[in-house]
């Protein structure tokens, strides 16, 4: 089983960059979108519908052409669930769940917190809201793969400039200890440390200079599971050739 995760940073901006030339040739079984920033009405082309998937859009309502997610998969799901029950969260179109059998895959946008105090304020509200659901999906019985642009890093690795990123959004110590707590004491596993645990690799950049190409970048796209998938996973890539987004997707291979 392969899924595949990427922030396209505008779906139709990234379709033009040949995103979904691409995903024709990676064979995925399902693939997570976060950032749409479109309405499902304006993605009549059929490219927005690749052959041979089932597509299913949460946009946002609260604000037009703003965030927003999408699941592409080539078995029907079972079930695609798109609230959680909170509307500020519900209404930014962040959330996405597909089902088939026993496993949940979520596509998920944690908000950014770098626009202001309001926005980081709101971030954290969102991480409170979503630690006793993550808690219950642990508990669930279900096997769930959580992808998506998480808008912070963990750890040292995780981030080219350590240090001076310290008071900045998605690098503060109570975004890091959040992870800390559902990584190390719920037990949720973080793909890409499971199959390479000092790594060094990012997936978003700033468009700011050349950041992308001296890889001045920040991992905040993950692929977080529950404990009994972690001897299903077989090999992880971030994909750097083509330019789709500030983001690189980001593929995990399991084990059916």
């Amino acid at each position: 089983m392969r899924i595949v995760t990427l922030n396209a940073n505008g779906i139709r901006s990234a379709a033009t960059k040949g995103v979904f030339d691409w995903l024709r040739t990676q064979q995925a079984d399902v693939v997570c979108l976060q950032e749409t920033k479109a309405q499902e009405d304006q993605l009549t082309d059929a490219m927005f519908r690749p052959d041979g998937h089932h597509c299913f859009y949460r946009d946002a309502t609260c604000k037009k052409g703003y965030s927003g997610v999408a699941i592409y998969a080539r078995r029907e799901p079972d079930a695609v669930l798109t609230e959680l029950g909170w509307e500020p969260f519900d209404c930014e179109g962040r959330y996405i769940e597909a089902r088939f059998g026993n496993l949940s895959v979520v596509s998920l946008y944690v908000p950014s917190g770098s626009s202001g105090e309001e926005r980081q304020q709101f971030k954290f509200k969102v991480m409170d809201f979503l630690t006793p659901i993550f808690d219950q999906w642990l508990n669930s019985g279900r096997d769930y793969v959580i992808c998506g642009d998480w808008n912070i890093v963990h750890t040292r690795n995780d981030i080219k400039n350590w240090t001076s990123n310290q008071k900045n959004s998605g690098c503060l110590p109570a975004e890091r200890a959040w992870l800390d707590l559902l990584f190390h004491t719920r037990g949720w596993v973080d793909s890409f440390r499971a199959i390479k645990p000092e790594a060094v690799e990012y997936t978003w950049w700033s468009n700011r200079g050349r950041a992308r190409e001296n890889n001045v970048g920040w991992r905040i796209d993950y692929q977080v599971c529950t404990p009994g998938l972690r001897e299903r996973m077989r090999a992880c890539s971030v994909y750097r050739e083509q330019r789709f987004s500030d983001h690189a997707p980001y593929t995990v291979d399991y084990a059916d």
